[in-house]
């Protein structure tokens, strides 16, 4: 028998005051029956099938096929203009940052991991439609202006500055976009946005440098240079080294604006799209002080990075250590209701809040039943947090309609693996556990002196001469 489900906050609409409501769902959630048909029908509900381009199988399928000639299509056009040879550099150059910035975006995401096919799509679109869409537009815009101003070097400064970042920046916030309206469960709050955000940001950056490292490696060609005081060495250093970090810096701040979105109530509308609206223009702001800077002398570019990206980027990772943090203490704080409830044993709040621990119950797992039983217990990990940390929208006046349903979903996810689970994450809690030791003697204090008015008279133990209140001694005979 399955325990009772705990009492789910809200929050009233008229007076804006947390209540506690008794959570009705059933272990098998009900659902309202379809209307009745016309007068002289059967009266059975109308089971309609959807139109053909509701099916999941069309949409996974004409997604992964926009992607797909995407990439085709900048393949071509980056080898084009690079050569054989030159995109062969550029890629293998392009390649070493990325799997350093996809690691610490996942590190991020690791209290309460998303799918991994948001991500591999987050990627491939900004790889393969977001730089597509950037390279054809910025080429257009560029030629355009130019031709139009006769001024071919004020339009290259134009394209770099306003041009660039306004379409690349919408380009790469499409993927956000995508994934907070169709993959909605999946994008709950400023991390899933951090996080989505930054790795459409790191696959864009990856095509981009194949462009610009190719192009430098076929101007060496050209020139014959070679070594340190190559064109592709001084690029390799500015891009990939000194700051591999740039686009997702950038978009973050979309991400940011769309993480906001997310934990807002369904009230909110207005915040709801001009938050993502103010994050986007940050990013576009962001993007094109950093392609300006180049103009702005001859050491303009090292005093922007010292001065703005460096401390921006510093802020931004603190920001993403203090959210992760957050959530695990959500974790602790959120989950002890449903110790109280019967639904989780009183170890797991403290296990499931804790890294450390919760490794440690994977691989526990997995070491004495097999590697199924440790995915067992990172699937059982994840949907503990996805419960605390629905509860805590509650708890904050933001949570959706089906939160009941929601919640029911959580719990019976956790039920199926709780055989497993629960013993890891026992050892887990027992090893974790803070040693709370005993303070050394010295620390209360001389005994003659903190234990002076409870001494008996007549004995080593008895008061002082001349007691501070004489008419109450509970000890005098």
């Amino acid at each position: 028998m399955r325990p009772r489900v705990p009492e789910a906050p809200s929050r009233s609409a008229a007076t804006l005051v947390t209540v506690k409501v008794v959570a009705t769902s059933p272990a098998n959630p009900t659902y309202p029956t379809q209307p009745a048909g016309p007068a002289g029908s059967s009266g059975t509900s109308v089971n309609r099938h959807p139109h053909w381009w509701q099916l999941r199988a069309i949409r996974v399928g004409a997604l992964v096929t926009l992607l797909a000639l995407s990439g085709l299509v900048i393949l071509a056009l980056v080898r084009r203009q690079t050569g054989t040879e030159g995109f062969l550099v550029g890629l293998g150059l392009a390649t070493l940052p990325v799997p350093l910035l996809v690691a610490a975006f996942r590190w991020l995401d690791r209290v309460a991991p998303g799918p991994w096919r948001n991500l591999v799509f987050a990627f491939a679109w900004g790889a393969c439609a977001a730089a597509l869409i950037a390279i054809v537009a910025n080429s257009f815009a560029t030629q355009w202006i130019a031709t139009a101003t006769a001024d071919p070097t004020s339009a290259d400064t134009l394209g770099a500055t306003v041009i660039a970042p306004i379409v690349e920046e919408t380009a790469k916030a499409a993927a956000v976009l995508l994934v907070f309206l169709f993959r909605r469960s999946d994008f709950t709050g400023v991390v899933d946005g951090f996080v989505i955000a930054g790795v459409t940001a790191t696959g864009f950056a990856f095509t981009e440098n194949i462009l610009y490292l190719g192009n430098a490696f076929g101007t060496d060609q050209l020139s014959g240079e070679s070594g340190l005081a190559s064109v592709t060495a001084a690029t390799f250093f500015v891009r990939v080294v000194m700051s591999p970090f740039a686009h997702p810096l950038f978009t973050v701040l979309t991400g940011i604006g769309f993480g906001i979105a997310a934990l807002s109530g369904e009230r909110h509308t207005a915040r709801r799209v001009l938050v993502p609206l103010v994050g986007l223009l940050l990013a576009m702001g962001t993007h094109a002080f950093w392609n300006g800077s180049a103009s702005f002398g001859e050491y303009g570019f090292f005093v922007v990075y010292a001065t703005f990206m460096l401390p921006v980027f510093g802020l931004l990772t603190w920001l993403a250590v203090w959210l992760r943090r957050r959530e695990l203490a959500v974790v602790r704080a959120e989950l002890p209701a449903y110790v109280v409830a019967g639904w989780l044993t009183a170890a797991e709040p403290f296990a499931l809040g804790s890294m450390r621990a919760r490794t440690l119950a994977r691989d526990y797992a997995a070491y004495h039943l097999g590697r199924p039983a440790g995915r067992a217990v990172v699937a059982y990990e994840t949907y503990a947090t996805s419960l605390a940390l629905l509860r805590h929208r509650a708890h904050r006046g933001r949570a959706r309609a089906d939160f009941a349903v929601r919640e029911r979903e959580l719990l019976d996810a956790l039920w199926e693996r709780r055989e497993v689970a629960r013993p890891a994450l026992a050892y887990a809690a027992r090893v974790t556990a803070p040693v709370v030791l005993p303070l050394p003697y010295a620390a209360y204090g001389p005994f003659h002196t903190a234990y002076t008015a409870y001494r008996m008279p007549g004995t080593a133990y008895g008061p002082p001469t001349g007691p501070a209140y004489p008419s109450y001694n509970p000890y005098r005979t």
